[in-house]
């Protein structure tokens, strides 16, 4: 049965607007957690054992660490309109080409450091709470756009969802105004800490989605609420580590998701969106299975080509190089040579040797300050 007022209601505001004001969590009535969502949730829980069991299995659990939080940063920041690609990061980082997007590249980078604060945060026991969130938030928003819509800190205007620059009046979803944003927060706060027994990932689903309806910031909410859902995970010990994104998910159903959200809001079908949220957290930890698993034999296959196919003399430097490049899969000639610690000419000669194997491969097609690429690794990543 429909319950128009289980997830808050719609007030009218003096300026002649709806604004939504969402109860406390959880909510009331109570879940119904069927057939269905138990099912749902037994996957998903059994997905992330299995996750943080193959990733345990990996000789270096960091370099696959490293490549999914730029995955994910790349993707959570598409949702958002960016067109940095994951390439495009990587040469900033590498600072081996010049991005054509910089702007955009500057967006991902400042995700890639809200996580990596976050996580830090975490790992010396800061609780997961609204100063860290605002802390997060300050990362995600420290250049570039969104630069002056008040990093950190919580918005003290009414801001609106809706198409293109459409009116508060056209709005598809209007947020608490300011006074009853802070009451929300307050509560949402209390039901992050509450020790009350549910399970992770249904307490992790309701967080996302009343974060989103709360909507606090003037920019930057769909990000930090991606976030969200990474360090309830890790705070929780659901996983050791940050390898469950969904923000490929969110994407790839875009328009679902965002009817599941007001759904909640227009009906109170909670439900619906927790049961949406267990398929993605099983899909994507099934994802990020495969790909530890695709690394590893990656890793095993070209060790063993270097070691065929490139002298003896020259493949411990080979493999040396190699082993770096899964943390920094784009790279020049001075990159390499600080690695293999060669002279200039047999640095170059051996990269050939790499390229003619196919294992690198050259991107800029110049012959001075040439860029590389560890192509089939990057390929891993790229397919999804």
């Amino acid at each position: 049965m429909v319950d128009t007022h289980r997830a808050g209601k719609y007030v009218e505001q003096l300026a002649g607007y709806k604004a939504f004001i969402p109860n406390p969590l959880p909510p009331k009535p109570k879940l119904c957690i069927d057939d269905e969502m138990f099912e749902l949730l037994s996957q998903a829980d059994r997905a992330l054992g299995r996750l943080d069991g193959s990733t345990d299995a990996l000789p270096n659990p960091d370099l696959f660490v490293f490549m999914y939080v730029r995955k994910e940063a790349v993707l959570s920041s598409q949702i958002e309109g960016t067109q940095a690609s994951l390439i495009d990061v990587l040469e900033f980082e590498s600072r081996t080409v010049e991005p054509d997007n910089p702007q955009d590249v500057t967006e991902v980078v400042n995700y890639i450091a809200a996580i990596n604060h976050g996580l830090n945060r975490l790992e010396n026991n800061f609780p997961l709470s609204l100063r860290l969130i605002r802390e997060i938030h300050k990362e995600l928003l420290r250049e570039g756009r969104g630069s002056e819509k008040g990093p950190g800190e919580f918005r003290h205007s009414q801001n609106w969802i809706g198409a293109g620059k459409c009116s508060l009046k056209e709005a598809t979803y209007v947020p608490p105004p300011p006074h009853d944003m802070q009451e929300a927060l307050s509560n949402f706060e209390k039901f992050l800490h509450d020790s009350a027994p549910m399970p992770a990932l249904i307490k992790i689903g309701l967080a996302h989605a009343q974060f989103e309806t709360i909507h606090p910031f003037e920019d930057g909410n769909g990000r930090t609420g991606r976030l969200l859902i990474t360090f309830l995970l890790c705070e929780k010990n659901i996983l050791k580590r940050p390898l469950l994104y969904i923000s490929y998910y969110f994407k790839k159903h875009r328009l679902q998701y965002y009817d599941y959200l007001q759904s909640i809001r227009d009906t109170g079908d909670w439900e619906s969106w927790l049961k949406f949220f267990l398929k993605g957290v099983y899909e994507v930890a099934q994802e990020a299975s495969t790909v530890a698993r695709q690394i590893v034999n990656l890793k095993e296959e070209h060790r063993r080509i270097v070691i065929k196919k490139i002298s003896s003399r020259k493949s411990g430097s080979a493999i040396a190089l190699l082993e770096k490049l899964y943390f920094q899969p784009v790279f020049n000639m001075e990159v390499a040579q600080e690695i293999t610690q060669l002279s200039y000419a047999n640095t170059n000669n051996l990269v050939k040797e790499l390229c003619a194997i196919g294992i690198v491969q050259e991107i800029t097609g110049n012959k001075r300050n040439r860029a590389f690429t560890y192509g089939p690794y990057l390929s891993i990543f790229n397919e999804r």
